[in-house]
């Protein structure tokens, strides 16, 4: 019986080693299964890689740097203003190159209005000096945007000057309800507000001052009109007046070459002609063909003459010479045909 009973229990032993045997087996070769898989896989993935960088590689080969171009998405268009270091000189006024003949063309170019203008600003801006009236005229006429800009009482007026010239006419835009603000070297603060205007101690020049020399330290309120809109917020000027005692000419080239001039909708401008002006080179034939030049980029931005005055009391002289009976300074009015107030 015991024997029995031993056979079977060694019996039962032997099987279940053997079936065990059999699951260890079958779990291996599941194993074995799975890592072969992967190993096919990754062999697969390995190949795949290849075979792209290779056709990358062939492509590139085909396609030059400046051919290529990204097809996902369009691509980044620049939007920036291509740097200006000069004016644009016009053609000599003859073969000649000499002073009369220059002299001749800009006379008669600063003495021929190009475009009529029918209501000049009065009486709404009534003065009583009938000379001031004839001076600093403005150009109200409907198909130009300062008359709007004035009647809704949302226009902006810079007056550019070195102290000392009557201000009527800023006085009458502020009463109209323009915003107006007044830049002299000469007043004692460096902002008040007088009459609804505001007095800015700040001389406009055609250069900011440079801090790192000690010269030009001095000269903080010197400003550049671009920086000076650029630290109030302003984007735009409806008026704009310069009287700059011979400065005027090196302010006026660099707002043309700083892309300032488009912003401004009437230019109300003195220019001095008994001399070249500050750093203003060349001999005279050349100093009057940059004046020219000068005015014809204003034209070239859709500016137009509406307007010029010579006070008879000036002397009459052009570049220290009496000349063809010129003057020694003018106010010209030039109203811009395309702006348009934001």
């Amino acid at each position: 019986m015991r024997n029995l009973s031993t056979c079977l229990i060694t019996g039962k032993r032997e099987k279940g080693r053997e079936t065990w045997s059999r699951t260890e087996k079958l779990q291996h070769a599941e194993r074995e299964g799975e890592q072969g898989s992967d190993l096919k896989s990754q062999k697969s993935s390995n190949h795949l890689q290849q075979d792209t960088k290779r056709w990358v590689s062939e492509a590139a080969s085909k396609l030059s740097l400046s051919d290529w171009k990204p097809t996902c998405c369009p691509p980044v268009q620049q939007h920036r203003k291509s740097l200006r270091w000069k004016i644009e000189l016009e053609p000599w006024a003859s073969e000649r190159h000499n002073l009369e003949d220059e002299a001749l063309r800009f006379i008669k170019y600063i003495t021929t209005p190009q475009v009529s203008c029918e209501n000049p600003g009065f009486p709404v801006l009534h003065n009583g000096d009938e000379d001031v009236q004839r001076s600093w005229v403005l150009c109200l006429d409907n198909r130009f945007s300062l008359a709007q800009c004035i009647n809704t009482k949302h226009c902006r007026v810079y007056s550019v000057g070195l102290g000392g010239e009557d201000k009527w006419l800023e006085r009458a835009l502020a009463k109209a309800g323009c915003e107006v603000h007044c830049f002299d070297p000469s007043i004692k603060e460096a902002h008040l507000q007088d009459s609804h205007m505001w007095l800015h101690r700040l001389s406009v020049d055609w250069r900011d001052p440079n801090p790192a020399i000690p010269a030009q330290r001095q000269h903080g309120s010197t400003k550049k009109l671009a920086t000076i809109l650029n630290d109030f917020g302003h984007r735009q000027v409806d008026v704009l007046k310069l009287d700059m005692e011979s400065a005027e000419w090196k302010i006026l080239e660099n707002l043309v070459l700083e892309g300032v001039v488009p912003s401004v909708g009437l230019l109300l401008l003195e220019v001095h002609v008994h001399w070249a002006g500050f750093e203003v080179g060349g001999d005279e034939p050349s100093v009057v063909r940059y004046w020219f030049s000068l005015l014809r980029e204003l034209e070239r931005s859709h500016f137009r003459l509406y307007h010029s005055y010579n006070d008879p009391a000036k002397p009459r002289l052009f570049l220290h010479k009496n000349l063809r009976n010129a003057s020694s300074a003018y106010i010209l009015g030039w109203v811009n045909t395309r702006y348009s107030p934001h």
